[in-house]
């Protein structure tokens, strides 16, 4: 007798170490490795032997996407700046889970960050970036659909570079992505990281893809309203953090509802 459970363990063991291999697997944390750089001049894989002819590239169109040529002038002198760039001519969907949204503000002439963004306002900046200064480029780089994408390059007044950042589609390169599947499609977690610290917005999913967790980190630290949600994506829970993110506050349980939506407390009711 147990000469045949010898036998069974020695053949399932390799099972039970892939079962636990691929719970692992979901476990493990990525950094977004898709490659950084922006081929603006999309180039076709062809057959042995055929010859490509040479593609001149639709005028002030970047990845297949139409935009408008703009500028903008601020300061006075030698101080003068000047920001060229390109913008969507027609508004397109913004990432939410993106913190800081690139876009030229119609009214006040000038470019504009953050998720507040209204296409009546303004349009999203897309394709090649330049600000410069007495004919020196400061900052230069490339807008995908209002998102810094590929390398970024900073330069002071001597033209001496003094920063270089990448970045893929809106996030820090060094974030790191969790997974619910071995093939990496369906995310679970990312976690934003911009020089070795927590930047920008975090994000936890359930395995329906709705958001299960979402908030903000500033260096390093949780700042603002973290909310949970059921997976319905009602509402569950809203904890506030200070804005802070070198404050000695405690958070707090700010908000709670039940899952349909009724709020069953609220801190600043509790606190009367």
């Amino acid at each position: 007798m147990r000469w045949y459970l010898y036998i069974a363990m020695i053949l399932f063991a390799p099972l039970v170490v892939y079962a636990q291999e691929e719970r692992d697997e979901t476990d493990r944390l990525f950094t977004i490795n898709t490659p950084i750089t922006i081929n603006l001049e999309e180039e076709e894989e062809l057959p042995e032997g055929v010859r490509k002819k040479k593609k001149k590239r639709k005028r002030n169109t970047f990845y297949g996407i139409k935009t408008k040529k703009g500028f903008t002038r601020s300061g006075f002198g030698d101080g003068v700046t000047l920001e060229l760039f390109y913008f969507l001519k027609e508004p397109q969907p913004i990432d939410n889970t993106i913190r800081d949204i690139y876009w030229y503000d119609y009214k006040r002439r000038m470019i504009r960050k953050g998720d507040n963004y209204n296409p009546e306002d303004g349009a999203l900046l897309h394709g090649p970036y330049k600000k410069i200064q007495n004919n020196i480029v400061l900052d230069s780089g490339v807008f995908y659909v209002g998102k810094k994408h590929g390398t970024w390059m900073y330069h002071d007044r001597n033209d001496v570079l003094v920063d270089k950042e990448k970045y893929y589609l809106g996030w820090p390169r060094e974030s790191m992505v969790r997974y619910y599947d071995r093939e990496r499609t369906k995310m679970k977690e990312i976690i934003p990281i911009e020089f070795g610290e927590r930047e920008g917005y975090y994000y936890y999913f359930f395995a329906n893809g709705k958001i299960a967790v979402r908030g903000e980190y500033r260096w390093g630290e949780r700042v603002g309203d973290w909310t949970e949600y059921y997976p319905t994506g009602v509402r569950k829970k809203i904890i506030r953090y200070s804005k802070d993110p070198f404050s000695d506050d405690s958070p707090v349980t700010f908000r709670e509802w039940n899952r349909r939506g009724r709020m069953v407390y609220d801190y600043t009711r509790a606190r009367r």
